[in-house]
């Protein structure tokens, strides 16, 4: 499975290599797949046991882009996956689907497993099973889901860093539409930590997790990575 930790806004380089090192120690025996998102001012090359991903990047080698990081300045730490299409770019920062199919095909171009995600509101998710797939669907507007290296992030909006989460039924039968649809591997994220994964993990859909807030604690991630291998599909 995938066990991911999204850092976010949190963590600097030193932060992110202590992290490592003692992540190292802790999944050395692990047979998941592990991968963390650090900020970008953290990037480094992947360790022994976790893939080190961005949270974003421009699509471009490089260029006159200012504040943005290009294709190049992730060559210098060797990084191959990347997040794209998250909750907080898209409604926070205002990325569109046409900027976010954008992303998508230059990477896609570029080799990297991608790690896509959608998620609903509340609301929508309030209007019902019908809705909440329309509403999902439209998320991959002008997305190749035929491109090999890709993975599928479901992570219900109002439950990201909320502490609160769709019941493991809701949850299962959304996985199920999305692996129905996509064909793809479908991780679940959103409020995920150590005194629920095993459930999440457990539902015969899920194929891994996206950690937010509760992956910063490096001995609670170690935790959800050893919780991963005692489940059983």
């Amino acid at each position: 499975m995938i066990i991911s930790a999204n850092f976010k806004t949190y963590k600097t380089r030193k932060d992110t290599e202590k992290y490592l090192e003692k992540l190292e120690s802790n999944i050395s025996q692990s047979s998941q797949k592990v991968i963390i998102f650090p900020p970008v001012t953290a990037l480094q090359k992947s360790s022994q046991n976790a893939i080190v991903g961005t949270q974003n990047c421009y699509p471009v080698k490089d260029g006159a882009f200012t504040g943005e990081i290009g294709l190049s300045q992730l060559d210098e730490f060797e990084i191959k996956t990347i997040l794209i299409g998250h909750s907080e770019r898209r409604n926070l920062l205002n990325e569109n689907q046409a900027e976010i199919s954008e992303k998508f095909r230059f990477f896609a171009k570029e080799d990297f497993q991608i790690i896509y995600c959608i998620g609903e509101t509340l609301e929508i998710r309030k209007k019902g099973e019908a809705e909440l797939f329309k509403y999902l669907e439209s998320q991959f507007e002008n997305i190749d889901l035929n491109y090999q290296n890709l993975v599928i992030a479901y992570e219900p909006i109002w439950a990201i860093g909320t502490g609160v989460i769709p019941t493991l039924d809701a949850i299962e039968t959304t996985l199920k539409w999305l692996k129905d649809f996509t064909k793809k591997d479908v991780i679940y994220g959103g409020s995920v930590k150590t005194s629920n994964i095993q459930e999440i993990l457990s539902i015969k859909y899920c194929d891994g997790v996206l950690v937010g807030s509760a992956s910063l604690n490096v001995y609670d991630f170690s935790e959800m990575v050893k919780i991963a291998d005692e489940v059983e599909k």
